[in-house]
């Protein structure tokens, strides 16, 4: 018989966007959750970050919406724009138009002002307890119940549940240490050849001037280029702008950020509008990011371990979904666990059958988007000539197995 006590505590670590959720979405179902994170203290990687409306549905479930919503910013379409002619490709009206067609609005946020409203309802929650300097080195486990050891300092502290939750980005530890326990095979994280150039920059600045002037201030551009691609948003109410490049490039530092050669960014722009050159070159400087892929043959095992978000399926953020993909994860695999808590292995299996397809999906039309904004010659041609027949709302419609998802109801017979 399962100790009724540990059967309703969860060890989760990585107190970024994924695990934070997983947090509240365990807690609201009456779970005791105690999270590690190995940062010393909690601050966002990155800078700007897209949520579409499956992942603001959820937000807005779990109480979060709302104290996000002051600081971000609702867009008023994705647009596409030629990088060489800055015209008009296509066009997705978002604001109050998606927001109707899809039950959530579509938001672009700082990462801080995400993890930050996130925090806001964690700490309303006496049964979330969080950590910070602690990196799980160690798991132990017996049937229905984990171990989590992690140091801090010369203090040895151990997390004791139901279910580990991976939820610690490409470099999951959790995940190597997962590796050799029930038999499952856990796979490292892969370069993809791509690096993402990030920028952030004042509305009033130059540089912010500069972005106004392509039209482009109330909306998620991307600029489409054989060699690069560029996507630009607002955040923080407007007062700053969000700019990532990516282009094809070596490898560099195994972490969130390194230093690469501006070059390669000049290199990959030639032959562009004269106005989103000056706007690069006013951005600067430039901060490289080397993206990283996970592809895993399992999230989870049967000895009570979960992988989620990028732990998981780390994939290219040609699709945007990264952060949503990782939230559906959280909310789903707390409503999977509470809904079937007799069999926790049975419930880990249901989860990760009902949330691989449609990662893989999601996964997959990343790679065509990447694939069509990079095209050239004939190719580049025949996709502006599709785009320019393409009305805006079946742009939209084609949009909506991705924006309009919500957690599947599942019956164990």
């Amino acid at each position: 018989m399962m100790d009724d006590t540990r059967s309703r505590q969860v060890v989760i670590a990585g107190a970024g966007i994924a695990g934070l959720t997983a947090a509240i979405a365990f807690a609201e179902r009456g779970y005791s959750v105690q999270v590690f994170e190995q940062a010393p203290r909690l601050e966002a990687a990155g800078a700007g970050i897209q949520l579409s409306p499956n992942a603001t549905r959820i937000l807005r479930q779990l109480g979060v919406l709302d104290r996000l919503l002051p600081a971000a910013v609702r867009p008023e379409a994705v647009v596409l724009k030629d990088a060489r002619t800055l015209r008009q490709l296509a066009r997705v009206p978002l604001g109050q138009a998606g927001k109707s067609r899809w039950g959530a609005p579509y938001l672009v946020a700082h990462r801080a002002d995400v993890q930050g409203a996130l925090m806001a309802r964690v700490v309303e929650w006496p049964d979330i307890k969080i950590r910070t300097g602690a990196r799980v080195g160690k798991i132990s486990t017996s049937p229905h119940h984990v171990t989590a050891s992690a140091e801090i300092g010369q203090e040895t502290i151990e997390g004791h549940g139901l279910l580990l939750v991976g939820a610690d980005g490409v470099w999951s530890s959790v995940r190597g240490l997962a590796g050799s326990k029930g038999g499952a095979v856990f796979a490292a994280s892969h370069f993809s050849g791509e690096l993402a150039w990030r920028a952030t920059v004042a509305a009033e600045s130059p540089a912010g001037q500069a972005f106004a002037a392509l039209g482009a201030a109330d909306c998620v551009t991307t600029f489409l280029h054989p060699g690069f691609h560029m996507v630009a948003y607002p955040v923080s109410k407007g007062r700053v702008f969000n700019l990532a490049a990516f282009t094809r490039g070596e490898r560099i530092a195994e972490g969130w950020a390194g230093h690469a050669d501006p070059a390669i960014l000049g290199k990959a722009m030639r032959g562009t509008a004269q106005a989103l050159g000056k706007l690069v070159a006013l951005a600067g400087p430039w901060t490289a990011f080397p993206i990283h892929t996970v592809e895993q043959s399992r999230w989870t095992n049967p000895q009570g371990i979960a992988l989620i978000g990028d732990a998981a399926h780390a994939m290219t953020p040609f699709a945007a979904q990264g952060a949503a993909m990782a939230i559906e994860d959280a909310a789903m695999l707390a409503k999977t666990m509470a809904d079937f808590p007799a069999d926790p292995q049975q419930s880990l299996a249901i989860w990760e059958n009902l949330r691989r397809p449609r990662v893989e999906k999601v996964r997959k039309r990343g790679a065509l988007n990447r694939l069509a904004w990079h095209a050239r010659g004939p190719v580049a041609l025949a996709r502006n000539l599709v785009l320019a027949m393409r009305p805006a709302e079946k742009l939209a419609a084609d949009l909506d197995w991705l924006y309009g998802w919500e957690q599947a109801k599942v019956i164990r017979r």
